[in-house]
C-alpha cells in the first residue's frame, strides 16, 4: 500500500536538508538547548521489525516543557491529550528525511478554545523546528 500524504491543516511537513541521524541529532539537540525535556524517544521502525513488519524509518519523538504546558492543561483538562508535544520523523522513498509536528498554537487553540495568552509561548516552535532541518 503507498502511503498517503493528505494530512490535517495543523500538521506542519519540513523537509529536512540533512542525513537521518544528523536531523534528528538537530532536531533533539535544538530543543533541549532551549530548556525543553524530551520525555520519549520512539523508534517505530524497530518496533514494526519485533512484529515482522517492514516501516520506513520512523521516529516519534515527544517533548515540552512543563512551564508552558501546565497553564495549557488546567485551562482545558482534554488539551493534556496533545502534551506533551510531538515530533515525527521520517523518511521518505528518496531518502528525503521529513520533520512532522502538530502547530500548538493552532491545535490547541482552535481546537480546545486555549486562549492565544497561553498558546504564544509556542510561536518560536516553527521557526525552531525549521532551522534546526533546514540550517538556516
Amino acid at each position: 500500500m503507498a502511503p498517503t500524504s493528505q494530512y490535517p491543516e495543523y500538521v506542519v511537513s519540513v523537509t529536512s536538508r540533512f542525513a537521518w541521524e544528523a536531523t534528528a541529532t538537530r532536531i533533539i539537540e535544538t530543543l533541549t538547548s532551549r530548556g525543553m525535556t524530551i520525555f520519549a524517544d520512539i523508534d517505530q521502525t524497530q518496533f514494526a521489525a519485533k512484529v515482522g513488519a517492514e516501516l520506513r524509518s520512523t521516529r516519534l519523538i515527544l517533548f515540552g516543557n512543563p512551564k508552558a504546558g501546565t497553564p495549557v492543561m488546567a485551562a482545558n483538562p482534554h488539551a493534556a491529550l496533545e502534551l506533551p508535544l510531538k515530533i515525527l520523523l521520517w523518511q521518505d522513498e528518496e531518502g528525503v528525511v521529513h520533520v512532522d509536528y502538530l502547530d500548538p498554537a493552532t491545535l490547541l487553540g482552535k481546537g480546545y478554545g486555549i486562549d492565544s495568552a497561553l498558546t504564544s509561548v509556542f510561536a518560536p516552535l516553527p521557526d525552531l523546528l525549521r532551522r534546526a532541518a533546514q540550517g538556516n
